[in-house]
């Protein structure tokens, strides 16, 4: 069989990283988007527009285009698609086509950003005071949704009058004691079973909207050994980016963990970590290779255009 993948959400920035990484890799690619207008279709091998996750007719669509163009695996750059394609990867593999998505409860205690604190605190990880009233935690605090991503509705408070603004402003709201110290993102690989592969830190040095576009690559063990501690306690396999904060008294925080690839994943490809190929070696059965995750620190990127510097 050719080797070729189907690649989700090519409107994305990790979805157009993973894109890329594949076709750098001489691997036929086929990207699709729930969005005709989406860039990343511009970039694959052959390209589709296919329906959104809730369409009860997502998956079959993507059987039938990774079918027509000879793809055996699909690789998934969207976190509301797993819950889909894991409920129907027997179907798939009855066509030929391999998938490999977390566990339901996996991506639930995930994508509930309550129930992911909880499941920190019960197994003794450091993550912020979590509530749903200004009362629950102490301040400063930040309000965001229970079940949001990236930036969207996220307000930093001062003020327990402010937090009484911002809660009527969020639809499903949490408040978390906010964090103040430097703010990192791990991007990382846990193999099929259940031990972390390895991962790439980067301090998040700018954002917009929730993506980083301005980050450089760092070492620090304890920060990958309390990534490994939190994919463990949250069950989860693949890929993930994990973020959380060195606070500025030096203890190591965690506040989010998505079970996707990254918007800033060019960065930990840029400083030397195959994360897409080894994932796409765990998707199609095949052992995943720590060596292949090593990377260099110091490996700065700017705006997501991929200005590379080694420091």
């Amino acid at each position: 069989m050719t080797d070729s993948v189907l690649v989700t959400g090519a409107g994305g920035p990790a979805g157009v990283s993973v894109v890329n990484a594949l076709l750098r890799a001489g691997i036929r690619t086929v990207a699709v988007d729930c969005d005709a207008s989406a860039a990343g279709l511009t970039l694959g091998s052959a390209s589709a527009v296919v329906p959104p996750a809730r369409d009860p007719k997502f998956v079959d669509a993507l059987c039938e285009i990774a079918v027509s163009q000879g793809a055996d695996a699909i690789v998934s750059t969207v976190a509301e698609e797993l819950l889909e394609l894991g409920t129907r990867a027997e179907d798939l593999a009855g066509e030929g086509i391999a998938v490999w998505v977390p566990s339901r409860a996996a991506v639930g205690q995930c994508c509930d950003k309550a129930v992911f604190a909880a499941v920190l605190t019960e197994a003794g990880i450091a993550t912020p005071a979590t509530g749903f009233v200004a009362s629950d935690v102490s301040g400063p605090w930040i309000v965001k949704p229970r079940f949001g991503r990236g930036s969207r509705d996220v307000y930093p408070c001062d003020s327990l009058d402010e937090v009484v603004w911002a809660l009527r402003r969020v639809q499903e709201p949490i408040v978390q004691t906010r964090l103040s110290g430097r703010e990192f993102t791990v991007d990382a690989l846990v193999d099929r079973q259940g031990l972390f592969a390895g991962g790439v830190p980067r301090w998040r040095l700018e954002t917009r909207g929730g993506i980083s576009t301005k980050g450089e690559t760092f070492a620090d063990d304890r920060v990958l050994m309390g990534v490994a501690a939190v994919l463990d306690a949250v069950g989860l396999r693949g890929v993930a980016c994990v973020q959380g904060f060195v606070t500025d008294e030096d203890e190591v925080v965690f506040v989010e963990c998505n079970p996707r690839f990254s918007g800033g994943l060019p960065l930990s490809l840029a400083a030397g970590a195959d994360l897409v190929g080894e994932y796409l070696r765990g998707v199609r059965g095949l052992p995943i290779r720590s060596s292949r995750l090593g990377y260099r620190p110091g490996v700065r990127m700017s705006r997501l255009f991929c200005e590379v510097f080694q420091g």
